[in-house]
C-alpha cells in the first residue's frame, strides 16, 4: 500500500528526518475560512485582500498528490511566487489527471534553496530478500535509469540477514559516497548518515517494501527530504494499525495507484479486480478488447497470458485483455451479477470469458447470478455483449438443469450466452472459438 507523499513525510518527520515545512494538503476548492480560494462558476480563482494562504511565505511548492510516477514531467509540481499564483495552480491541479488518474489532493509546501541533491533509498531484493539501501549523488532522477546508464553514480549495499538496524560502518560508507559528490555545510557527512540510519529504522519499524528519499536536497539547516515514497507490505497492514490510524487511513488502499472507478466498484462489492489500461484508455483500431470473470485468482492470472497468447497465435496480436479478477471463494449469486454487470458497464468490452471451475464456488450459484444479469439487462435495455466460457466442478448438475431450464423460459436474454458444460472442451479451445466467432461475425450457440 503506498502512502502519499505528503503522508511519507509526516512519518519522516515523526522519525526525525527534515521536511519542508507544510502549508496545506487541500482536496478541493470552493471553501471558505481556512482554504484560501472561491470557486465561481465559471471556474476557480484566487480571494481578492491580503494573502489568505495559511501564513504561507513564498515562493512555495505546489504538489499534485497521486500515487504514479512522472508526476514532475506531467506538469505536477509547480513553483508559484505569491498567492495568487498558489490559488490558481492549486485550481488547475485539481482539475487534471496524471498518468490517467485523477488529482484528488494537493500539497503546497515551503520552496527550499539548495546546493546540492541526492538519493537515499531502502528496498527489498526480491532474489535474496535481503535489505537493500541505494545511494546517489544525483537526485531528483530516475534511480533505475541512471543506475543503468551511469553505474558508477549508484552505491548498492546489500545487508544479508535484515538488521534490525543499519550497521554504523554501512552508514558511514554511504554518507561518505554521497558526501564525496556534494557541497553543503559543515558536517554533511555526519547529517547524511543520520538520514541514512533514519530510513532504514523507519523501514523495518513500518514493514516498508519501498521508502525512497527523492530527492535529498542539502541546505543551509542540512539535509530535508524534498519528496518521498512509502510503500507498506499489504501482508504488515495489521501490525501497522497505529499508522494507518495516525494518517487517516481506514482500510486497505489500492498499492500502485489510485483505484479506477471500476476498482472501486469491485472493492465496495468484495470482489478483487484490476483494470489493465488506464481509466481513458482509448479503443484502438482493429483491436478486441476481452474481459475476463475466471474462477479463482490463479486462473484469473493465467488467463491475462492465455487470452494474449491466443491472440498472438491466432489472431495476429489484436486480442488485448481489460482486467484482473477474482471470482472464486463462493461468491453469492448478487456478487456474480455484479461482476458481469461491471464488465458489460465498461465500454472497451467486447465481449467477456469466464470459467468456473466449482470447488469452494458453486456452478449452481454462478450460472444463476449470470443469468439473473443477462435477464436484467434486456429488460432494463442496457448493454450487453456476448458472454463465452465453460463450467465444470460442484453442484455441475443442478447448473445445467438450470441453464437448460432457463434457455426455455427466456431464449432471448440468453442468445449472447455460449457456455460449455463439463470437461468436452479444455479453456484454451473455448477462448479460441470465442475469439473466432466474435472476429468472423457468427453468431453464439448454445453447447
Amino acid at each position: 500500500m503506498r502512502l502519499y507523499e505528503h503522508e511519507a513525510k509526516r512519518v519522516l518527520s515523526a522519525a526525525g528526518v527534515k521536511v519542508p515545512r507544510r502549508y496545506a494538503v487541500l482536496d478541493s476548492v470552493g471553501k471558505r475560512g481556512q482554504d484560501p480560494f472561491a470557486c465561481r462558476p465559471e471556474g476557480c480563482s484566487a480571494q481578492k485582500g491580503p494573502d489568505p494562504f495559511f501564513r504561507a511565505r513564498y515562493p512555495a511548492m505546489v504538489k499534485a498528490q497521486v500515487l504514479v510516477g512522472g508526476r514532475g514531467k506531467a506538469g505536477g509540481i509547480r513553483r508559484v511566487a505569491n498567492g495568487a499564483d498558489a490559488a490558481d495552480a492549486v485550481c488547475d491541479l485539481l482539475a487534471r489527471h496524471i498518468g490517467g488518474y485523477p488529482v484528488r489532493s494537493v500539497l503546497v509546501e515551503e520552496a527550499l534553496e539548495s546546493t546540492a541533491s541526492c538519493y537515499l533509498g531502502v528496498t527489498i531484493n526480491p532474489a535474496t530478500f535481503n535489505t537493500v539501501v541505494l545511494a546517489s549523488a544525483e537526485g531528483g532522477v530516475d534511480i533505475e535509469e541512471a543506475a543503468r546508464a551511469r553505474p558508477e553514480t549508484v552505491l548498492r549495499a546489500e545487508l544479508p540477514e535484515n538488521p534490525p538496524a543499519l550497521p554504523t560502518q554501512s552508514a558511514r560508507e554511504i554518507a561518505s559516497f554521497l558526501a564525496h559528490s556534494l557541497s553543503g555545510p559543515r558536517g554533511i557527512e555526519d547529517r547524511l548518515a543520520t538520514v541514512a540510519s533514519t530510513l532504514y529504522d523507519t523501514f523495518q519499524t513500518h514493514d516498508c517494501k519501498v521508502l525512497e528519499v527523492n530527492p535529498l536536497l542539502i541546505t543551509s539547516r542540512g539535509p530535508v527530504a524534498a519528496d518521498a515514497k512509502m510503500v507498506l507490505d499489504d501482508n504488515a497492514l495489521y501490525r501497522q494499525t497505529k499508522l494507518l490510524a495516525r494518517l487517516k487511513i481506514a482500510g486497505k488502499r489500492h498499492e500502485v495507484a489510485e483505484p479506477t472507478e471500476r476498482e472501486r466498484r469491485a472493492f465496495e462489492a468484495g470482489f478483487p479486480y484490476v483494470d489493465l489500461l488506464g481509466e481513458h484508455a482509448e479503443r484502438e483500431p482493429g483491436k478486441v478488447y476481452v474481459g475476463l470473470v475466471p474462477g479463482g485468482a490463479g486462473y484469473g492470472i493465467f488467463a491475462i497470458d492465455e487470452v494474449t497468447g491466443i491472440g498472438e497465435l491466432h489472431f495476429g496480436g489484436r486480442v488485448v485483455p481489460v482486467n484482473f479478477m477474482d471470482s472464486g471463494g463462493g461468491p453469492t449469486r448478487e456478487g456474480v451479477a455484479e461482476m458481469f454487470d461491471l464488465l458489460m458497464d465498461y465500454p472497451l468490452v467486447d465481449l467477456i470469458i469466464t470459467s468456473r471451475f466449482g470447488g469452494i464456488s458453486s456452478c449452481d450459484v454462478f450460472i444463476r447470478g449470470l443469468v439473473d444479469c443477462l435477464r436484467r439487462r434486456r429488460a432494463e435495455k442496457a448493454r450487453v455483449v456476448p458472454v463465452y466460457g465453460r463450467m465444470v466442478g460442484t453442484d455441475l448438475p443442478a447448473a445445467r438443469a438450470f441453464l437448460e431450464s432457463a434457455r426455455r423460459e427466456t431464449p432471448e436474454p440468453l442468445e449472447v450466452l455460449s457456455m460449455v458444460v463439463g470437461n468436452r472442451r479444455i479453456m484454451a479451445e473455448v477462448i479460441r472459438e470465442a475469439l473466432t466467432h466474435h472476429l468472423s461475425g457468427s453468431g453464439e450457440g448454445t453447447r
